[in-house]
């Protein structure tokens, strides 16, 4: 726990926030390209290295469900901000259509399009495992005063959404990213999504670095109890990253605990509109400025985009299961007729003493 142990702070910035609508937070939306650019600018400049990307249709001001303006943003992001790490939303829209629509995600072909975008990201988001994803569930109406989510049927569509993955995508979705060379930034929302990725490396089905978020925003996925961010913390491999996030103001304290604890965090108006106080808007550079303030208050850095790329070792991929279990830190595939825990073979010779409940050799 001491900072000194402790990995850098990586910040991921989340500014696009595809829920609202430009008139939900006209201050802190960016519409035009350049504005949108910049906004990348400033939070980099801020101290996020992470930029969690999607693209807003300039012509409508909301998220653009066209591919070409996601390759058009990044070559300009790659230019703007060209040591940050490029995470796509690997779910391009999800908003409702219309007024009282469901919020419904795209479809498997539309979603593996994302792999072919040049230029491509480092990293695209891969949801594991699908669930209901009531992203309303920890809101207040206080919460969403000002916003398009204040009436009734908007809100109602959106308590409806689906987090769409089960095998039939994801399974293909990975071999179609390592194909290509981006990494999985896997998007979870408890830990039995994490059990999958776990089998699917056991399998072969994935072999690369593990890296991701768990989205604890209720709903059919993690909420606010502690207790559940504390088991996640503690089942996710020791070689693995992941970042912890959640919904509107509940985001400050679940992301002091993350600092403390030498996670990962992310914050930006795609989550959190709002300071720590109620009633206090707060944009996404004043979120990474106030997260960087409390990382320091307790003496531990903040990365640099080089210590992104390296702790997230971005471009590194394994090429076999063993490999990929030894540097996630898990223990080996169990071999036919083996019993009990599992472990790595060591140079060493193993100790022949027997010890007592207290460490110490008991005499033969």
């Amino acid at each position: 726990m001491l900072p000194e142990n402790q990995e850098p702070l990586i910040i991921t910035a989340a500014p696009w926030g595809p829920a609202w609508l430009p008139s939900d937070y006209p201050e802190d939306i960016a519409v035009s390209w350049d504005d949108q650019i910049q906004k990348a600018v400033d939070c980099y400049n801020a101290g996020a290295t992470i930029l969690h990307v999607h693209c807003r249709d300039p012509q409508t001001g909301q998220i653009s469900k066209t591919l070409d303006h996601y390759g058009y943003l990044l070559e300009r992001l790659r230019k703007a901000v060209p040591k940050m790490v490029l995470q796509l939303g690997g779910s391009i829209s999800f908003a409702p259509a219309t007024e009282g629509e469901k919020a419904k995600w795209l479809g498997y072909d539309t979603r593996h399009l994302l792999a072919e975008i040049t230029p491509k990201p480092d990293q695209i988001t891969v949801a594991i495992g699908t669930s209901l994803y009531d992203v309303t569930s920890l809101m207040s109406v206080d919460d969403v005063q000002g916003t398009a989510l204040t009436d009734p049927k908007v809100i109602w569509g959106w308590s409806q959404m689906v987090a769409d993955a089960t095998p039939e995508f994801y399974i293909e979705h990975l071999k179609r990213l390592r194909k290509n060379g981006i990494q999985a930034y896997f998007a979870l929302g408890h830990v039995h999504n994490l059990e999958i990725v776990e089998r699917l490396i056991r399998r072969g089905l994935y072999m690369g670095p593990m890296n991701g978020f768990f989205s604890m925003v209720g709903g059919g996925v993690c909420g606010a109890n502690p207790f559940d961010l504390m088991e996640l913390i503690r089942r996710t491999p020791h070689g693995s990253r992941f970042t912890y996030q959640s919904v509107m103001r509940l985001d400050w304290p679940i992301q002091n605990i993350c600092i403390a604890l030498g996670q990962h965090t992310r914050c930006g108006i795609e989550d959190n509109l709002w300071g720590t106080r109620k009633g206090q808007r707060m944009p996404t550079v004043k979120q990474i400025e106030k997260q960087v303030r409390i990382a320091r208050e307790l003496g531990r850095e903040i990365a640099t985009a080089e210590d992104a790329h390296r702790i997230m070792k971005i471009g590194t991929w394994y090429n076999s299961v063993e490999e990929t279990l030894f540097n996630l830190g898990l223990p080996p595939n169990r071999k036919e007729g083996e019993q009990g825990f599992r472990v790595y073979e060591t140079e060493g010779k193993l100790p022949t003493h027997v010890s007592g409940s207290d460490g110490h050799p008991l005499v033969e």
